[in-house]
């Protein structure tokens, strides 16, 4: 397997980012979309912890991606002062 650079895992943090802004934007929009009742309220519940859920496992994995790139980053910096 070849390894990411840290350019492509910065690019990868930036687009899981923008995918959690897309999906809280879309919920947020679906949620104004019901009707104001006992049905509507029951159900922006449920579009509200999905999204929940949804964005912490997309934040998980940004996490990942983030810490990969801080080892890459750590790991050229000791490349770097072995070479000088």
């Amino acid at each position: 397997m070849q390894m990411p650079t840290t350019a492509q895992l910065r690019t990868a943090i930036e687009v899981l980012n923008k995918l959690a802004e897309r999906i809280n934007e879309h919920a947020a929009h679906s949620v104004m979309q019901l009707p104001d009742s006992r049905l509507g309220d029951d159900y922006a519940g449920k579009i509200e912890s999905r999204t929940i859920e949804r964005i912490s496992g997309i934040e998980n994995v940004s996490a990942q991606l983030k810490n990969w790139r801080d080892e890459l980053l750590e790991q050229q910096k000791q490349s770097i002062s072995h070479h000088v």
